[in-house]
């Protein structure tokens, strides 16, 4: 998030984490920093420590709003976070940003029939914001498929907009039809919808992210080990993986294992993109990637520098281990789409609001 700001000129002053972890490789990377990282839960923050600021973002975690957290939504005690993010914000009075950016998986939309998603608007309007979401998918910008929903809030205007029928129903490359249809479908939300440039196709692919490791690097599984992962797969996985075998150039592509049917099954993605960077804390958290060509293969698991570069964060200083380093990229925000939502909407919005500021302050001087 804040590599992403800055690189849109933007100045973070403040951070705020929960996790010790999360913490050590923040400061790993920003080793001269002079802004404040603040260690401890939401819930307990005094609005007093944060510092007035123009924008107040927050990520919470996703565990509730996925089947993996049983769906508990905002009420469960992770995803819950958000509320100790509303209370901060609430706390700060006179104080609040003009403006907030809340961002988490489109599972936020959906979970409990919509309510959840619902209930997060309603609590920004509450607090005197005006709202708008969209969906962006960092396949747009890097080599990996995540999407992942963003819900602004702008400090309230003086006449909200009606949401009603349109032929295009609000839908767009950044609002998918199950978004638009959730806008039309809650008029009673008060809305502020801005109309998003497309977005141009990425120019990357799999391959132009991988490390150049040698045969005999660590990080290559033994033949046994990668023999086994390729009986893991299906029939149709397999017949791809012995065609990429087969083939007189080395390809490549990534694997998650699954469970289906109750067994550990390997599925290959062969489209020139990862699959979505996930916490290494389940049996398929680890991405793994599978080269293949020549009439041979080789198996390992992605390296924490490729995360990085799947991640637009290329040049992030990993002083943090393995799995601590996999945590944190998979748990965190794809640079180049904050930049890009940064450069054009929190920017121009910003500005307008405090053009829009600056009159309405002259207005009150000149009575």
């Amino acid at each position: 998030m804040r590599m992403g700001l800055e690189q849109a000129g933007w100045k973070v002053v403040w951070a705020n984490d929960i996790d010790e972890d999360k913490m050590k490789m923040y400061r790993g990377h920003y080793a001269d920093d002079q802004a404040s990282f603040h260690l401890g839960d939401v819930h307990a923050l005094s609005p007093d420590e944060i510092p007035t600021v123009e924008l107040a973002t927050a990520s919470f975690p996703c565990n509730d709003l996925s089947l993996a957290g049983a769906r508990r939504g905002l009420a469960g005690q992770q995803s819950g976070a958000f509320w100790g993010f509303v209370r901060a914000i609430k706390g700060m009075g006179r104080r609040k940003p003009p403006l907030i950016m809340l961002e988490n998986v489109p599972g936020f939309l959906t979970s409990h029939e919509g309510q959840d998603f619902q209930d997060a608007c309603i609590a920004l309007n509450d607090l005197g914001y005006a709202v708008d979401a969209f969906m962006i998918d960092a396949a747009f910008f890097v080599p990996q498929s995540r999407v992942r929903l963003f819900l602004i809030g702008k400090r309230e205007t003086r006449n909200p907009m009606r949401v009603e029928e349109t032929p295009s129903f609000y839908e767009s490359q950044c609002r998918p039809r199950a978004l638009a249809d959730f806008i039309l479908c809650h008029p009673d939300i008060r809305w502020a919808l801005l109309n998003l440039p497309r977005i141009p196709k990425r120019k990357t692919v799999l391959a132009d992210i991988l490390e150049d490791l040698p045969a005999n690097s660590a990080y290559w599984w033994s033949k046994d080990r990668a023999e086994y992962l390729l009986n893991q797969m299906s029939e149709r996985h397999r017949a791809i993986a012995d065609k990429m075998i087969s083939g007189k150039k080395t390809t490549y592509a990534t694997v998650f294992r699954r469970v289906r049917h109750g067994r550990s099954m390997a599925e290959l993605r062969t489209d020139d993109i990862a699959g979505c960077l996930r916490t290494p804390r389940g049996g398929s958290g680890r991405q793994i990637l599978f080269a293949a060509g020549r009439g041979g293969y080789a198996v390992r698991l992605l390296t924490p520098r490729e995360c990085a570069r799947l991640m637009g964060a290329d040049d992030f200083k990993i002083t943090v281990p393995l799995n601590q380093a996999l945590f944190g990229f998979g748990d965190a925000v794809c640079v180049p789409v904050i930049r890009w939502i940064a450069e054009n909407y929190l920017t121009p919005t910003w500005e307008q609001l405090y053009d829009r500021g600056r009159k309405e302050e002259c207005y009150v001087k000149a009575i």
